[in-house]
């Protein structure tokens, strides 16, 4: 397959535009794409390299630029990607590997990025079934945790991830890292203490919540009769007393190491299969992921 080629600053939609300098303003506004603050002013995010942006596209993401390194031209799968970008309205750009270098911070980068639009699901949509699972979590910090998390529900079959208060970015680029892909396949929402403490209440959900302070072991728990939403604590400071108290159980992870504590990705994936434990089956097929 081949594009037109277009060495204008601004690509028309259906062309290709081969890029080479760092100071050009199209690989200028996606460089920004590092910085929070230039995420939420336009909506985008990057997610690097080939089965991401295949998985994103698949999961119906809207796509607004696609990258590629030159080594990468010709190649079946690229080609298709292309296209689809061109078909949908988007960009695509054939840079050189200081480039993508550049864009993607890293010397050995992948051979292909997507900036795709960020979305969350609203809080308000959400009304959990009984065999459903979600895991809140209460301002983690930190993107490889955040990622890890969002991988590790997915697998598990959790309907969702809720974001507590100011945490780290989900499209930040370590974070979409660390997910593998689950990001675009797993929903991700957001709420104030306050928002999410009234939602729960109106759930009809169980909250579990992990806490030094509690007393009952996470595995006595039945987690059958209701859906469950696992809230789990702050990496450092763990859960704040208004959603310690907003909890409906306060479950401990028994430890006798000389640990003092679990990872927060570890102890939430610890979590999540016990939840799950009654509705998991070796006979499920695997996917593909």
């Amino acid at each position: 397959m081949s594009f037109e080629r277009d060495d204008r600053r601004a690509p028309r939609v259906g062309t290709v535009k081969e890029v080479t300098s760092l100071t050009n303003p199209i690989i200028k506004d996606i460089r920004a794409l590092s910085q929070k603050k230039h995420r939420e002013e336009t909506g985008t995010f990057m997610a690097e390299g080939l089965k991401l942006v295949i998985d994103a596209l698949e999961l119906n993401w809207s796509i607004r630029t696609l990258i590629y390194a030159k080594a990468a031209k010709g190649k079946a799968q690229v080609e298709k990607v292309a296209a689809k970008t061109i078909a949908s309205g988007g960009l695509v750009l054939e840079v050189s590997e200081k480039v993508l270098s550049a864009i993607t911070r890293r010397d050995n980068p992948q051979m292909v990025v997507g900036v795709f639009e960020s979305h969350y699901r609203p809080l308000a949509d959400i009304r959990p079934a009984n065999t459903e699972t979600y895991v809140a979590l209460d301002r983690v910090r930190d993107p490889g945790n955040l990622g890890t998390i969002i991988r590790t529900a997915d697998a598990a079959g959790a309907a969702g991830v809720i974001l507590v208060g100011e945490t780290t970015d989900p499209f930040s680029l370590e974070t979409v890292r660390a997910t593998m892909g689950s990001v675009f396949a797993l929903p991700v929402s957001r709420a104030e203490p306050r928002a999410f403490l009234d939602w729960a209440g109106k759930s009809g959900a169980e909250i579990v919540a992990t806490h030094l302070a509690g007393s009952v072991d996470y595995r006595t728990i039945d987690y059958t009769k209701k859906p469950v939403v696992l809230l789990m604590g702050n990496e450092q400071q763990g859960l704040p007393p208004e959603l310690a108290e907003g909890a409906g159980r306060l479950a401990r992870i028994p430890q006798q190491g000389r640990a003092d504590s679990l990872n927060l990705a570890v102890a939430t994936g610890v979590m999540l299969y016990e939840a799950r434990r009654h509705l998991l089956s070796l006979d499920t097929p695997e996917k593909s992921r």
